[in-house]
Parts: C-alpha cells; sequence; structure tokens
C-alpha cells in the first residue's frame, strides 16, 4: 500500500470515527466504512487464543450480532464463546458419536438453536433452555460422514445437509422428518452400478437464498434452485441449473473440491482439493451438462475466465475458503502449511500468509460486522485475529518454498478408498469408520457414554478463574449439556 493511500485510509477513518461520535452513523456503519481498508488486513494479528477444547477444532462459527462464537471439536463437545473476553458461555455434548465437522446458530432463535453435522453422518439440533440446559436430537442421519450445513439467510427454520454417501438433505425444524432432496451423481460413467458424488461443501446464494451450490469428489460445482424440485416423476430430478469449473479442470478425474462459499454479489468461491480456488460469476456456468457441452465442442474457453487464487496448499484435509470484508473485497482460505491466505478479491494479489497453526489451518471465518476473522486447524485451540499490529506486515519471502518449520509438506489423498476421499484423517478418530456403520440404535445408546465423560472434561479451570459444573439433561434420541458457572 502506498503512503499517499494509506494517508487517505486514516483520513477517512477519523471522518468516520467523528460522524460515529456525534451520532451521524452508526457504530455499525462505521465499522463497514472503514473495514475493507487493506491497511486494517496488513496489520492482523493474534488478539487473543481460546483453549478449550481436547482435539482438533473443525469448525467456528459466529452468531448474528457477534458477540457469541461458536465452536466444534473431534472432542464431541460444543463450547459457546464470549471471544472477546476469552471465557466460554456454555459447554454441551453435542451427542455425536464422532467428531463435530460443523456447528452453525439458526437465525433470529435468541442464539438458542444450533445446528450441528458430524463424522458420524448424523445431523442433530441442540436447543438451549431458559435454565442453560441444552436438549439434543437427531434430526436425520446420513450412510456416511456429513461434513457441512447450508443455513439458509434469515430462516429460523430452514437449512441443508450434505454427506459423502453424495444425499443432499432439506430441513425444516416446524417439520419432524428431514426432505431427501437427491443423490449428486457423475455427469457420465460407464459402470451398471450408481455411482455417486461424495459431498464436503454445500453453500446457499445469500441474495437468492432459492439457489444452492454442492461440491465434492469431482470437478464440478453444481447450482440447484430449490423451486424446481420436484421428487414425483419430475424428469429434472437431481438436475442442476448450472455448473462451474475452470476449462482446463474438465474431464480431470483427479481433482476434486473441498470448499464452497457464496459472495453478497453471488459470486462462487470454488477450492480445489490439489489445485487452486477460484472465483466464478453467474455468466461463467457451463450448463446443466457440461459433459454434454464439451461432446459438442462448444469453445469453453471462449467464455469469460474466473478469477484464481494461488499460494496456499490443500492436499491433506477438507479444507474451506471464505470471503471477508464489509463487501466481500478479500478472499481467505487455510493451507496445509499452516498459514492463513488473504487475497485481494480484485485481481487476486496476496496480501498476507499469517502463521495460523503449527499443522494445517482447515476453518477461517469472518465475524458478520467487524474486522476480526476466527480460525482453526489440528491444533485445539481457536485463534481470533484483529488489526493491532502497530505496523503493517509483509509477505514471507520465498513462499512456495517456505514451509514454517515443523510443517507438513502436501501429500496426496488416496482416491482408491472412498472412506478416506477428500477427508481429514487426521481429524477422525481411530475408529471413525466403524462408527459411521452404527445402526440408529446404538446412536441413542452412545449418549450414556458421553455422559460419563462430562464429569471429567474440563480437569483445569477457566483462565478467568470460573468454574464449570456439569448438569446433564437427557431425551428420547440422547444428548447431554454441560451447564457453566458464570
Amino acid at each position: 500500500m502506498t503512503m499517499g493511500k494509506r494517508r487517505r485510509t486514516i483520513a477517512r477513518g477519523i471522518d468516520g470515527l467523528w460522524q460515529r461520535e456525534v451520532g451521524e452513523i452508526t457504530p455499525r456503519s462505521f465499522a463497514h466504512r472503514v473495514g475493507a481498508a487493506e491497511d486494517l488486513v496488513l496489520r492482523f494479528d493474534i488478539y487473543k487464543k481460546l483453549k478449550k477444547h481436547r482435539g482438533c477444532v473443525n469448525t467456528v462459527s459466529f452468531n448474528g450480532d457477534g458477540d457469541i462464537l461458536a465452536s466444534g471439536s473431534d472432542d464431541k463437545m460444543v463450547l459457546l464463546w464470549n471471544w472477546d473476553q476469552g471465557s466460554v458461555k456454555l459447554a454441551f455434548h453435542s451427542g455425536h458419536t464422532n467428531n463435530v465437522f460443523q456447528a452453525k446458530f439458526m437465525p433470529y432463535t435468541d442464539d438458542k438453536t444450533i445446528v450441528t453435522c458430524a463424522a458420524d453422518g448424523q445431523v442433530r439440533r441442540a436447543l438451549i433452555r431458559d435454565d442453560g440446559k441444552v436438549d439434543t436430537v437427531k434430526l436425520a442421519k446420513h450412510d456416511s460422514r456429513a461434513h457441512k450445513l447450508a443455513v439458509e439467510p434469515g430462516s429460523p427454520y430452514i437449512f441443508y445437509s450434505c454427506g459423502e454417501d453424495g444425499l443432499v438433505l432439506h430441513f425444516d425444524l416446524r417439520t419432524r422428518s428431514a426432505t431427501r432432496l437427491f443423490t449428486c451423481q457423475p455427469f457420465e460413467h460407464k459402470s451398471r452400478l450408481r455411482p455417486i458424488v461424495h459431498l464436503n461443501a454445500i453453500a446457499i446464494d445469500p441474495r437468492n437464498p432459492n439457489l444452492f451450490s454442492v461440491a465434492g469428489s469431482d470437478e464440478y460445482a453444481r447450482l440447484y434452485d430449490i423451486r424446481k424440485y420436484n421428487l414425483n416423476g419430475s424428469p429434472n430430478y437431481g438436475v442442476p441449473a448450472d455448473c462451474f469449473c475452470p476449462a482446463h479442470l474438465i474431464g480431470d478425474g483427479q481433482v476434486g473440491i473441498t470448499g464452497l462459499a457464496f459472495s453478497d454479489q453471488s459470486e462462487l468461491l470454488v477450492s480445489y482439493n490439489d489445485e487452486l480456488i477460484y472465483l466464478f460469476s453467474r455468466d461463467m456456468g457451463l450448463g446443466a451438462n457440461p459433459v454434454k457441452v464439451s461432446e459438442e465442442n462448444v469453445d469453453v474457453d471462449s467464455k469469460p475466465q474466473p478469477q484464481v487464487y494461488s499460494g496456499h496448499r490443500n492436499c491433506a484435509t477438507v479444507k474451506g475458503a471464505n470471503f471477508f470484508g464489509p463487501n466481500c473485497e478479500y478472499v481467505t482460505s487455510g493451507s496445509d502449511c499452516g498459514r492463513i491466505f488473504i487475497w485481494r478479491k480484485k485481481g487476486g494479489e496476496l496480501l498476507r500468509a499469517m502463521e495460523g497453526d503449527s499443522h494445517i489451518v482447515n476453518c477461517i471465518e469472518p465475524h458478520p460486522h467487524a474486522t476480526v476473522l476466527a480460525s482453526s486447524g489440528l491444533e485445539d485451540d481457536i485463534k481470533i485475529w484483529t488489526p493491532r499490529a502497530t505496523e503493517p506486515a509483509s509477505l514471507p519471502v520465498n513462499i512456495d518454498e517456505d514451509l514454517i518449520p515443523d510443517r507438513i509438506a502436501c501429500f496426496a489423498i488416496d482416491d482408491d478408498d472412498d472412506d478416506d476421499n477428500n477427508d481429514n484423517d487426521d481429524d477422525d478418530d481411530d475408529d471413525g469408520d466403524d462408527d459411521d456403520d452404527d445402526d440408529d440404535d446404538d446412536d441413542d445408546n452412545d449418549d450414556d457414554d458421553d455422559d460419563d465423560n462430562n464429569d471429567d472434561y474440563f480437569d483445569d479451570d477457566l483462565d478467568d478463574g470460573s468454574d464449570f459444573f456439569f448438569d446433564c439433561h437427557n431425551n428420547a434420541d440422547g444428548g447431554s449439556a454441560a451447564d457453566i458457572d458464570p
């Protein structure tokens, strides 16, 4: 950033600060006005480390107001943090029998409803009662690991899940059952069997919540329109409205997709395993059947090409990518080298490569209003990043060759093993594959074992001196809660 641009940024910030203090703009408007300043991005540094989990932290998610952070881990616990103070507000056992992969707040529920998915294939809902206890209930179960959920913006009821079984489920919390939308299948196959695309990611377009995208073990990000869904006799059952893929990856059977995200402008961010990150606009779509387009010799290269973001490594785990900034001005991703990468969305210039984990960074979550990031990876802590450094940072020298000491190098995933395909084996328990095959009856009994572990889950004291006590409540479908003494 040039000195002149930095001066202009500071001047705008001072002007906005004055307007905020005299009441001309709200604090949130002020945060949006200055939050995109590149100088702030260059000053990101660790503000706090949140440490209470006893395993890899696989998911972090802010509530709508941004004052609470939810996290889930290999320890099967869900923790709700006052991230600014660095303290735990509430901890409860998720009810899952294997690693928690995602935990998200449902909007407009006063932060009382949280939905989760996990390596056991279950999708569960946690309901925080007024007395602080938590009821958890199983809503559905995939036949294999369920990696991601997508919550409809502004809806306290609607969300989706996807799993390695290729199944996409639609949930409405006002009903008692999930709707099986479709099983994602390759566009062409020669086997008599019905192969599936093992799904790793799902995302909803915030500008048009009728549209959602899924992606997994092949090269295509598929876009669907829920308004066209018709289970009974529809010839378009399971057929996407559009597909996206870089031209050079069409027909490449060696790549897969680990992460998806929509911007506020309906752009689709796609992170490829052992490849790069691409940003697609709607005019870059290949249509409902990209294989047919290829066979008809349509000049795909003549279409607008996606923006590319490079420099990171995405080989070893199921890794997401995300936007941040008040208008999604930046793109960010974790990396196998343990860094957090931040690019300028327009043009793809790499701005930051911050040391975020001693092994791998998997998750980066932007604060909904402020210039704050939360990150997690193979370590058992969560890092909160704010623009607090006194001087702007510069990129490491020779970043392509400069692995941080003791970091693992990139390695290929064994695509021949379905259970290991495109997933984080380091995150899974040794018995994770067996848990996926458990009967539903077994799931209902697992919570009794979890309750036995609650009493000694937190042997150490909270950083702020608070004590934990546990009062577990089980329902017919299992689940338990751990209350925290304020």
